[in-house]
């Protein structure tokens, strides 16, 4: 037990002294991004001296509005070329497809529909058809045959035997065979 609590100790010593290393090391992060930060301002954004005059004011408000507007032609201009390339992009693509005689098809999912609902749906509602093709079959009489109508005259099996048996039922097999 004693070299468990010692093994235990020196693992959260171990945590602590890792965390404090963590800590420092986030926090010379931050300092390092906010340095490169204030460098990149500094480059690329001059220092603002206001005017003290309303002429001055106004040339300052003029000069960045020419800025703004210089930007917003550039930012307008690129956005042009992008929607230029994609439509090119996409048109390229269909006629890669169509080259290779594939199409990309969806994913199809089972509907389950009657015949009569897939012609309403293919042919639209103007065109009345009805696909019930149980009410268009045919009804067809089978020709009996002499050995089924045998089997439905003799009937119970059980009667047919009893009426045989004996010297009356030999009787009649005699009689009725000649």
């Amino acid at each position: 037990q004693k070299r468990n609590r010692a093994i235990t100790a020196r693992r959260q010593h171990l945590k602590s002294v890792m965390l404090q290393i963590a800590a420092t090391e986030l926090e010379k992060e931050e300092g390092r991004r906010e340095a490169e930060k204030q460098n990149y301002l500094s480059e690329h954004c001059p220092p603002l001296h206001l005017p003290g005059s309303m002429s001055e004011v106004q040339e300052l408000c003029r000069q960045l509005h020419a800025k703004i507007d210089a930007a917003e032609e550039e930012k307008y201009d690129m956005e042009v070329r992008m929607q230029k390339s994609t439509k090119e992009l996409e048109d390229m693509n269909q006629k890669l497809f169509d080259l290779r005689g594939k199409f990309k098809r969806p994913p199809l999912r089972r509907v389950r529909m009657s015949a009569d609902a897939m012609l309403k749906a293919l042919l639209g509602s103007k065109h009345k058809v009805c696909m019930d093709l149980r009410a268009n079959l045919k009804q067809v009489k089978k020709e009996d045959t002499e050995k089924e109508r045998d089997l439905r005259d003799v009937g119970d099996w059980r009667k047919n035997i009893e009426e045989k048996s004996g010297m009356e039922g030999r009787k009649k097999m005699f009689e009725t065979e000649s």
